[in-house]
């Protein structure tokens, strides 16, 4: 089951696929007998990282993401869609093909498994604005480990706290929102915990739960300056 989350789940095809092993990941798992990102560790994504941030991609929408066939079959590098990019380097692969009208396809694109997840949202922190993220991802851990939820709760505070100011500072409101979703999910996601995103959309709002050693997790974002204090506790309870 561990290497079926780790390591399976590439798709491609019509609207019956079947998913597909790394066999690149299996060999070297069988060969180092321990669980690794061997893939993703063979080429450092930094241009793709870079395209991410220059177009301010909201990364809970990654696992998610509706395109069209148009958009995915794209191979001009300097025209090619952020959908298409990640499709054919294989950081997001088929989840689902629906065709409403015949001849119409649509496409639900996602993180084929566990080890692309991890190491892409891991890569991403950085240009996030996130510093030093192993040892933060270290302090995460530990307050989870323990369900310290007062401890969780200075963690998640003092790590918006060290983002940068330029993030925020004269930019449009619905850009910052985005930014901090990114930077929650990412900061989970990229500790390979079993993260859930119900609700992602580009106007920076994120449903997300997360489960973690019996305990779950929800987490309900929400913009205090529209929305009256508590709603968000008020929704996650109704």
């Amino acid at each position: 089951q561990e290497i079926k989350q780790w390591y399976n789940g590439y798709r491609w095809g019509g609207r019956e696929v079947t998913s597909v092993y790394n066999p690149f990941d299996v060999l070297l798992l069988f060969q180092e007998q321990e669980f690794g990102p061997y893939w993703f560790e063979s080429a450092t994504p930094t241009f793709l990282v870079d395209i991410l941030k220059q177009r301010g991609v909201f990364t809970p929408s990654l696992d998610h993401w509706e395109t069209e066939y148009e958009l995915l079959s794209q191979f001009d590098v300097d025209q090619i869609s952020t959908e298409g990019l990640l499709f054919q380097t294989g950081y997001l692969t088929i989840q689902q093909v629906e065709e409403p009208l015949l001849g119409y396809r649509q496409y639900t694109l996602g993180f084929p498994n566990r080890e692309v997840e991890t190491s892409l949202n891991h890569a991403l922190l950085p240009s996030l604005g996130v510093e030093n993220a192993p040892r933060e991802r270290r302090t995460l851990f530990r307050h989870l480990s323990q369900h310290d939820l007062d401890g969780l709760e200075t963690h998640l505070k003092a790590l918006y706290a060290g983002l940068p100011h330029d993030w925020y500072r004269n930019n449009p409101i619905a850009r910052y929102e985005g930014h901090y979703a990114s930077v929650f999910y990412s900061h989970f996601a990229a500790l390979g915990l079993d993260v859930t995103v119900e609700d992602a959309s580009h106007h920076g709002k994120v449903d997300m739960s997360v489960d973690f050693g019996g305990h779950i997790y929800l987490f309900e974002f929400k913009v205090v300056e529209q929305l009256p204090e508590g709603t968000a506790l008020a929704q996650i309870k109704h």
